[in-house]
Order: structure tokens, then sequence, then C-alpha cells
């Protein structure tokens, strides 16, 4: 799951990634003297907005720190390494970021590091790319910045999920491996669910006596989107419709296309239509989308008791 978050940064904010991305470490100075760094938009003490902006090293101390044994994807290595709170000289908070270190034997509380500047700069924290062990200032040489001041920052969001299937989504997955379509009725009176559920919602009585159900159906509801969206794969128009398949009884969601979105119409008949077999996976996304089939339309009796 990706998008990017976009945001303002703020004449703080902004300031401090201004001076990063020219190799300085801008502060800002609170009410009761300290400088905190990355400055705090307003005072912790009394909430008044903070305005003294205040350079400090790119060398510090290293207040505490955690291994990291297995790096994550978008973490700044991908070899084990160390977090750290590090407070940089001229500054009283402490800065939380990577240190390149071999093995835990090679951080302490105390040990002095340096910061590894980017070979590219943007104007964002990146440009501090890591900390090294060192007492010598490796801040580029060039620290002025005339160009435009930081305004905003786009920062990429990737989201990986692990799921655990239940014994019921597992048969469902290794069906719709092989082409089929899986649904489980229901112990009290043979209702089919389509996914199959764990358990019947009515009694929590486990649903595990599978049927094949076909992979045409009828459209319940729908919902035309027409408003395009961060990472959409469709062009607007087009429907999300819950579809009721033949043999089962509860609808489900996925989308239809193959016709005009204004001619899409509760009652209409629709049918799968499947990615080519390459393309399988363990995914309902097996079917790309459905389309209508050209019969007549469903009776109104036949599927409003779904709605």
């Amino acid at each position: 799951m990706q998008f990017d978050y976009t945001r303002s940064t703020g004449p703080t904010i902004g300031r401090f990634l201004t001076g990063l991305r020219s190799g300085r470490v801008i502060g800002v100075r609170g009410s009761d003297g300290r400088v905190i760094v990355p400055p705090a938009e307003f005072d912790p003490i009394t909430a008044e907005p903070l305005t003294e902006f205040v350079d400090v090293a790119d060398v510090g101390t290293v207040q505490s720190w955690s291994w990291v044994a297995e790096p994550l994807p978008g973490q700044p290595f991908d070899r084990p390494f160390a977090y750290a709170l590090i407070k940089l000289d001229g500054a009283d908070t402490a800065l939380l970021h990577a240190v390149d270190v071999a093995s835990p034997a090679d951080i302490a509380t105390g040990l002095r590091v340096r910061a590894r500047w980017a070979d590219e700069r943007r104007g964002d924290i990146h440009d501090l790319a890591w900390f090294e062990p060192g007492e010598t200032s490796d801040a580029p040489a060039d620290s002025t910045d005339d160009a435009e001041p930081v305004t905003g920052i786009i920062t990429p969001i990737d989201l990986s999920f692990k799921h655990t299937a239940s014994p019921q989504e597992t048969e469902f997955l290794k069906a719709i491996l092989e082409g089929r379509l899986l649904g489980a009725k229901a112990q009290s009176d043979g209702k089919v669910y389509f996914p199959p559920r764990g358990a019947d919602p009515r009694d929590g009585s486990p649903t595990e006596d599978y049927v094949e159900v076909a992979d045409t159906g009828i459209v319940t509801t729908f919902c035309i989107v027409n408003v395009p969206f961060m990472g959409q794969s469709i062009k607007p128009p087009y429907v999300a419709a819950y579809i009721l398949l033949d043999g089962t009884d509860i609808p489900f969601l996925h989308l239809v296309l193959g016709c005009e979105a204004s001619e899409v119409r509760m009652g209409m008949r629709v049918k799968a239509v499947w990615k080519p077999r390459e393309e399988w996976g363990l995914s309902l996304g097996n079917v790309d989308h459905f389309e209508p089939t050209g019969e007549p339309d469903a009776e109104y009796d036949s599927f409003s008791h779904h709605l």
C-alpha cells in the first residue's frame, strides 16, 4: 500500500529543512534559554511561538541508543545499525537519527558522533544521511543557501501487511488460484457466504461446508466514482458495485466495467472477467472486473432482500 503524504512545513520546520539543505543544523531557543533541536514551533513552557533560531554543530554525543539487527525496507541501511538520541553540541535536546556502526560493541552512551551529509541535498531530514563515530565536522564547505526556502515536503508512505489466512480463507484462496470461486454454507439454513467466513455472524457456528459458485451474478447496488484520488489505477468515471453471485446469499464489492458508467443499474446481469492465468495469485484480484452479460435484468424481488 503506497501513497504520497504532502504537507506544508510552516516557518519553523521550513527554516530547519532549509538549513539542512545548505549543510546547517538549526535549532530554536526556548523561554528558559534551552536550544531545542529539531526546532519546536511553540515553547514547551509558555506555549508561545518560538522565533529565535540558533545554529548548532553537526557533531554531538549519544544519549541513548537501540540496535537494529534486522533492518526494514526504507530504513537508512540494509545492514544492522543503531538508532540513537544524539545531543548536538550547542543543543539542549536530543535528535533521533541513525548511527553507522558495525556492531552493538561499537556504540555506547557518551560516544561522540558526527553527521554524514547526503551528497545531494533537497531540504528534508534525509539531507542528514546518518551519523558515524567521530569528533570532526563533515559539514559541506558551502553553508549558505540563497535558494527559495523550503515550504512543503512530500513523504512517500509505504505500508506492507502480512496476513495469516484462516482455514476458511485458505480454502478460498487455493480455489481462486485454480480459477474457481468458493463459498461456504451456514449450518443453520444453508445460506452461502462469499467469500467464506470463519463463522456464521448470526450464531457463531463454523462455515466449513464449501460449495463452488458461478462467476456470474447480479448488481444489487452500486456507486459511480467520479472523483480522482492519489494511487487510483482507473480513470473516473467508473463503477464499484455490490454483486450477488449466482448461488450465493450475500453480495460482495467489485468493479463493473465494459460499459458506460451511466448504463450500470440495479438488477443488471454481469460476469467475471479474469486476468490472464500467468497473472493469477492468492487474491480475489484474479478477477479483474465484471462486465454486462447482455441478459435481461433480474426481477427486483430476486435480489431486493439482499440490499
